[in-house]
C-alpha cells in the first residue's frame, strides 16, 4: 500500500465510476482513453484491489470500487478547496516557456488553455529551447516548457515529467535562390552534400542539434558548424541572404522575406514535442494546459504518425516506456 496517491489517479477513477464508460470518462477529463485506462490500472495496482469489472459491453464497479467512491470524492473535494483558497488575485502565475513569440505548437496549446481557464494567469517566458529551459524548470524559475524530451540528458529527465503533445513534421528553410527552393517538398536525399544549420553550439538547443545529427546520419548531410544565432526576423533574413545555409525547422516556421519553408519527405522526419514540467507541479493553469494539449491534439491529429514518418530510436523507446 503506498504512502500517498496522486489526485490524478483518483480523478480518473471517479470519472469512470460516475460514467461507467471509459470513452465518456476520457472525454470528460480531456485525456486520451489509453492514458485514462493506464491511470486506473495504476491505481488498482497501488491499492492492491480490482475496482472495475470490465467486459466488451459494460463497465461495473466492484465492491472495493464502491467502497472507494466516497473516499475519492472527499479527497478531491479537499484538494479543490485548497486550490480555491489560493486562486484569484493572490494566485501565483504559471510561467510557461515558449520558443518564439506567436509561433508553433506551444502557442496554440497556450491560447486554448487560456480559454479553458480564463481566471488563471499563464505568463509567457522565452528560453528558445528545452535544453535551456530544463535547468530553469528544475530550479523552479519556470513551470512548464515544450520540446523534445528525448534529447535531454537522463539525469535531467529524472526530475521532469512530460506529456507527448505532437509529432511535428520537420522542414527546411531555404534562401529563395537555393537550388531546392522551387520544390514543393524536399526529399532528404536531395540535401546530400549540404551543411544544414541546426543550432550547433547553442547551449539552449542541444536537443535540436542532436535530433538533426540523428536524422542526417548516413544520408550525406552534415550539421553546419557553430555560428552566432540570428535573433529577430530582420537579422535572420540578413544572415540567410549572406550565407545561403539551409536551416532545419518545423513546418509551422514562418517564411521571412527572400526565404521559403519546404516540408521534408522520404521519410517525413518528426519532432516529438512534449509538454514538460518539473515533477510535483500542482497548478490549475497547468491542468488547463494538459487538457488543451489533448483537445487540440485529438482535433488536429497531432499524435497520428504518418506511415513513412521518422523519429529517433531513443524517442521511440522513451515513448514506449511512457505507456
Amino acid at each position: 500500500m503506498p504512502d500517498s496517491l496522486e489526485p490524478r489517479l483518483l480523478r480518473a477513477f471517479l470519472a469512470v465510476a460516475e460514467e461507467l464508460h471509459f470513452t465518456r470518462a476520457a472525454a470528460r477529463l480531456y485525456v486520451a482513453q489509453q492514458a485514462l485506462s493506464r491511470d486506473v490500472r495504476r491505481l488498482e495496482r497501488e491499492l492492491g484491489v480490482e475496482l472495475f469489472v470490465r467486459s466488451t459491453r459494460q463497465v461495473a464497479l466492484t465492491e472495493d470500487g464502491e467502497r472507494l467512491v466516497p473516499f475519492a470524492r472527499r479527497v478531491l473535494g479537499a484538494q479543490e478547496e485548497l486550490l480555491a483558497a489560493f486562486r484569484g488575485a493572490g494566485a501565483r502565475p504559471l510561467l510557461v516557456d515558449l520558443n518564439t513569440p506567436g509561433l508553433g505548437t506551444g502557442w496554440r496549446v497556450l491560447r486554448r488553455a487560456r480559454e479553458l481557464a480564463p481566471e488563471q494567469e499563464l505568463m509567457v517566458r522565452y528560453e528558445s529551447g528545452l535544453g535551456g529551459a530544463a535547468g530553469e524548470l528544475i530550479a523552479g524559475r519556470l513551470d512548464v516548457s515544450f520540446g523534445r524530451f528525448g534529447g535531454l540528458d537522463a539525469g535531467v529527465r529524472a526530475g521532469l515529467g512530460h506529456q507527448l503533445v505532437r509529432y511535428e513534421p520537420m522542414a527546411v528553410v531555404l534562401p529563395e535562390g537555393h537550388r531546392l527552393a522551387a520544390l514543393d517538398e524536399v526529399p532528404l536525399a536531395a540535401l546530400a552534400g549540404e551543411a544544414v544549420y541546426a543550432g550547433a553550439g547553442n547551449p539552449r538547443t542541444p536537443e535540436w542539434t542532436d535530433l538533426a545529427r540523428r536524422l542526417f546520419e548516413g544520408r550525406g548531410i552534415s550539421v553546419a558548424p557553430p555560428a552566432p544565432m540570428a535573433v529577430g526576423e530582420e537579422e535572420f533574413e540578413r544572415v540567410m541572404a549572406r550565407t545561403g545555409t539551409p536551416v532545419l525547422a518545423v513546418v509551422d516556421f514562418p517564411a521571412t522575406p527572400r526565404t521559403v519553408v519546404r516540408p521534408l519527405v522520404d521519410p517525413v522526419p518528426l519532432s516529438a514535442v512534449s509538454l514538460v514540467w518539473r515533477k510535483g507541479l500542482v497548478h490549475t493553469g497547468f491542468d488547463a494546459l494538459r487538457r488543451a494539449a489533448v483537445e487540440i491534439g485529438n482535433a488536429c491529429g497531432w499524435l497520428r504518425r504518418p506511415v513513412n514518418g521518422w523519429i529517433p530510436a531513443i524517442d521511440v523507446d522513451m515513448l514506449k516506456r511512457r505507456k
